[in-house]
């Protein structure tokens, strides 16, 4: 029996038609669609189609449910989210299950999304009530003014999530929008929904009220608009290009957002590295999850002095890479997700043969593993004239360039419209942090790719550029999900004149006053 084969009867076995009925109980539509596998190419689950009124409604049943859950004290709403956290680790073979069929990544890249998903529960479960907490702040007149600021929820967050990360993706933006205590209408991809219908259903056992928290699923240029034109904050991963139309249509309602976008990010080996080191972590800074990942390498930027050495290693690690996603461990690639995916990685490497590039290993579409299955490749030679010089490819193709000296490494990282992620490689991390505050990046990891920066859930991510707005984690994570809303009281004499004095008289005191608090240092 062919490997696809085990993996279309396994499938059959897992994704029977009662687990998509009741996947598909958060869903909000009357029509029907499909799923479907890209390690296989088959339909996966038949799942409910949502239309552009039934958002609407998807909206007003959780904005009902949102004013009932948001009453309840901030412990309960986290005691909900760490519930979900020992779920999610106890139940994780389901979900990875689920991931691989949805994505076509090997599992353990799939695991990585369940690690990403606890970390960050886990981070909010924690923090999130003392992030939340009413706070004094100094009021206008030391003691007279007294001064609370209260955090209230927007209402019901709009989210719309890739293909490409669903379990992860939806919960490190779901959980915090609901901890804040907003309601959630999320539109997963339909190419990934499983996962994402998963860790909903997930949350409603750890004990969030069904209605808080409503999916719907359709095409993503009919479905997406209309949850923008109903939201009351959006939370965006995608394209740049659909980015800037999410922004442009929330900007007309004056609606938050936040955007997660495109990348293409830049690895830099100094001439001090540990090239072994360097060429491992390069491996998986480029080809984990096939490369479709937003904060993965596409670009190594290499000290002409290490540059043979850590080519020829990163070269020869690429090549002895396992390809294939059985719903076991045990291989280091999985799948690209669909047709439209090979056809912009070969498309990538075609144009740049074509100008001169050279391919040193991969470069090759491998159907005898499944329909979507493509080499990691690694080229080099690619200029300016190339579309894989400054296109996002998305995909297991990295570019490598050598450069003589630091200063050309940040000027060659910087040269990007895009800010997302970068990783320096040095054995004296105080050259590396230099470096790294250089970098126009959200983040930059220093002898890591990208999961050190990412699984850091305390401190913020996100993009600069055309990376992205906002930041996802931290308590940015949490906050932008919340309206400041400030209570001040005034107490014993107002900010106005008083006891028998004139307006100029009530100047210059209060003038005196400001000089005596900047005296004695006060805020």
């Amino acid at each position: 029996m062919t490997g696809p084969q085990r993996t279309r009867n396994k499938a059959a076995q897992l994704v029977t038609p009662q687990l998509a009925a009741s996947l598909g109980a958060g869903v909000t539509g009357s029509g029907r669609t499909a799923c479907h596998s890209p390690l296989t190419g088959d339909r996966l689950a038949e799942l409910p189609a949502t239309t552009t009124a039934e958002v609407a409604e998807a909206f007003a049943t959780a904005r009902a449910a949102a004013a009932r859950w948001a009453a309840r004290p901030v412990r309960e709403r986290a005691a909900v989210v760490l519930r979900f956290h020992d779920l999610l680790l106890d139940r994780q073979d389901e979900v990875l299950d689920l991931l691989q069929l949805d994505t076509g990544k090997a599992r353990t890249h799939a695991h990585d999304e369940v690690l990403g998903a606890a970390l960050a529960s886990r981070y909010y479960g924690r923090r999130g009530p003392g992030l939340l907490r009413t706070r004094a702040r100094t009021g206008a007149v030391p003691v007279l003014t007294r001064v609370r600021e209260n955090r209230q929820p927007h209402g019901v967050v709009g989210q719309i999530v890739p293909w490409n990360y669903p379990l992860e993706l939806t919960v490190e933006d779901a959980l915090p929008a609901l901890l804040a205590g907003n309601g959630v209408v999320t539109k997963p991809d339909t190419e990934g929904a499983l996962a994402a219908l998963w860790a909903r259903r997930l949350m409603v056992e750890a004990g969030l009220p069904a209605d808080v928290w409503r999916m719907v699923i359709g095409d993503g240029p009919v479905v997406g608009p209309a949850v923008v034109a109903h939201a009351d904050y959006v939370a965006f991963t995608g394209s740049t290009a659909t980015g800037r139309r999410v922004a442009a249509q929330a900007a007309e309602r004056l609606v938050g957002t936040s955007l997660e976008l495109g990348g293409k990010n830049s690895l830099l080996v100094l001439d001090d590295a540990d090239v072994e080191k360097a060429a491992a972590g390069a491996v998986r800074a480029c080809f984990s999850s096939a490369g479709q990942l937003c904060i993965s390498a596409e670009r190594i930027l290499v000290h002409v002095s290490v540059a043979d050495a850590f080519t020829e290693r990163f070269v020869a690690l690429t090549r002895a890479m396992r390809l294939g996603a059985p719903l076991a461990w045990g291989t280091d690639m999985g799948s690209l997700s669909s047709q439209a995916q090979l056809d912009r990685v070969t498309g990538h490497i075609d144009d740049a043969v074509s100008l001169g590039a050279r391919v040193l290993t991969g470069g090759r579409h491998r159907p005898d593993l499944g329909p979507y299955f493509h080499e990691p490749t690694v080229l080099t030679g690619v200029t300016p004239g190339m579309r894989l010089h400054h296109e996002e490819t998305f995909g297991p193709v990295v570019a490598v360039r050598r450069v003589e000296d630091d200063e050309e490494a940040v000027a060659l990282a910087n040269d990007t419209a895009y800010g997302l992620n970068a990783s320096v490689w040095s054995r004296d991390s105080r050259r590396a942090r230099r470096i790294a505050a250089r970098l126009r990046t959200g983040s930059v990891g220093i002898n890591d790719g990208f999961a050190a920066a990412y699984g850091s859930v305390a401190a913020t991510m996100g993009g600069m550029g055309d990376s992205g707005l906002g930041r996802r984690h931290g308590a940015e994570g949490l906050l932008k999900y919340t309206e400041a809303q400030t209570v001040a009281q005034q107490r014993l004499l107002p900010l106005a004149p008083s006891l028998g004095m004139d307006d100029r008289q009530f100047a210059a005191l209060m003038s005196v006053s400001l000089k005596a608090l900047k005296t004695l240092r006060l805020p």
